[in-house]
């Protein structure tokens, strides 16, 4: 078994999540370099390469990496959404292969073109579509492939985002206007519709869609509420996105992803940052424009429909799967109510539900329900294996995902439906 040797183009969450992943599996992965312009981040990531590679190197930035020529067999791209076109195609030009972090790329076009060089280049490329590695939704592809609910006529899938994650990351943060990152439903649901397109597992015709902005907007501001949470609010005490919660236990949590002395500062040195950092605004007074709500109806062969509703006013993922046979529902509703994970309802007045309870992961890593583990797992036996077509999945298998949520926002910004083939 080969060790493949990694590198990282970009040091934040997600990287750091991976390479610490990465570090505890030392039979398939050696860390061997990586580039981010903020020291602290890329620091964690040295010390973890450095436990197996005694010259681990480091960079101050992803051209200086790239500018030292092929460093490893595979290029973690994990910098913003609007650099993944250049990061991906220079990396692959080096001779790397790649793990890419979700969007391919934030725009139609650059999504085409990197998937161009990796046919011309003859380079593989996962995309971190984590969900399809979790044990819940492996579930959920088992109880469809054994045919227990009959074929797929519909599916009904919801993201619920969560008010706070809304406005930390679409609202304050780095996905927060379109024209310097993504489209709401590229940024944060390509996971859906990638596990809609996996789940249904037959091509996407077209798309229609609608959605607004109609929260977070300076219209919704409460009374006498000033640019920044930190300049003293009237409304601060019953306001859900008063910045200051950001020195609270969940609030660091969400604040280390930003701020890499999160957990560590104290209250009075969080909210010294706070006075100049985006994510200290008022939640009613930002930049932003992607959209707080949005629905997408879909079509696929064989007139099969699905829809799927992304949401900030809701918290966790939720589906149903209707088939010739019987109804398979699923997510954070069912596991509230029923105390199971889900629960398949077969047709007809005799016959009784069966509740499932998916086993939790119990090793490594268990972020995004274990996907992220899962896809490390996976990644070696992809990126070896002697068939490129047997990779569990492939750039152009995520593709998809993408051409879906790219026709979603064309209908939504247009008002009629539109075909995948346009």
């Amino acid at each position: 078994m080969r060790r493949l040797t990694l590198a990282f183009c970009g040091c934040g969450s997600r990287a750091r999540t991976y390479a610490s992943i990465a570090a505890e599996m030392p039979e398939h992965y050696q860390l061997v370099a990586a580039a981010d312009p903020v020291t602290d981040r890329l620091d964690v990531v040295r010390k973890l390469g450095e436990k197996s590679c005694a010259h681990f190197r480091s960079f101050d930035s992803a051209e200086a990496m790239f500018a030292a020529g092929k460093l490893a067999d595979v290029v973690v791209i994990a910098t913003q959404d609007a650099q993944h076109r250049a990061h991906a195609i220079r990396a692959m030009e080096l001779g790397c292969d790649l793990l890419l972090e979700k969007p391919i790329a934030h725009r139609l076009d650059d999504t085409l073109a990197v998937q161009a060089a990796a046919q011309k280049l003859g380079r593989r490329v996962v995309v971190c579509h984590v969900l399809r590695y979790t044990p819940f939704y492996n579930q959920v592809a088992e109880i469809i492939r054994q045919g227990e609910i009959g074929d797929i006529v519909s599916a009904n899938f919801i993201e619920g985002v969560q008010p706070w994650h809304q406005a930390h990351s679409f609202v304050r943060g780095h996905w927060s206007v379109e024209a310097k990152s993504s489209p709401m439903l590229l940024a944060k649901s390509c996971h859906d519709l990638d596990l809609l397109a996996w789940l249904i597992n037959r091509p996407c015709l077209s798309v229609s869609s609608y959605g607004a902005l109609t929260q977070f907007t300076a219209a919704k501001a409460p009374a006498g509420a000033p640019a920044r949470c930190t300049d003293g609010c009237p409304a601060a005490k019953d306001c859900l996105y008063d910045a200051h919660r950001y020195a609270l236990p969940e609030g660091r949590r969400w604040l280390a992803m930003v701020y890499d002395r999160a957990k560590i500062a104290d209250d009075a040195e969080i909210f010294t940052w706070l006075k100049t950092s985006p994510w200290g605004r008022c939640a009613y007074r930002c930049d932003n424009d992607v959209v707080d709500h949005q629905v997408v109806a879909l079509k696929f062969t064989g007139d099969v429909t699905a829809t799927f509703t992304m949401t900030a006013f809701d918290e966790g993922r939720q589906l149903e799967i209707f088939g010739t046979r019987g109804i398979l529902r699923g997510g954070a509703f069912v596991k509230k109510h029923l105390d199971c994970d889900l629960v398949v309802t077969p047709h007809g007045h005799e016959a009784a539900p069966r509740k499932i309870t998916v086993k939790a992961p119990t090793a490594g890593y268990a972020g995004h329900g274990g996907g992220d583990y899962g896809l490390m797992q996976t990644l070696h036996r992809d990126l070896t294996c002697a068939d490129p077509k047997a990779m569990h999945t492939s750039l152009d298998t995520s593709l998809q995902s993408h051409l879906m949520a790219f026709a979603a926002e064309k209908s939504r910004r247009e008002g009629r439906a539109v075909s995948l083939d346009s």
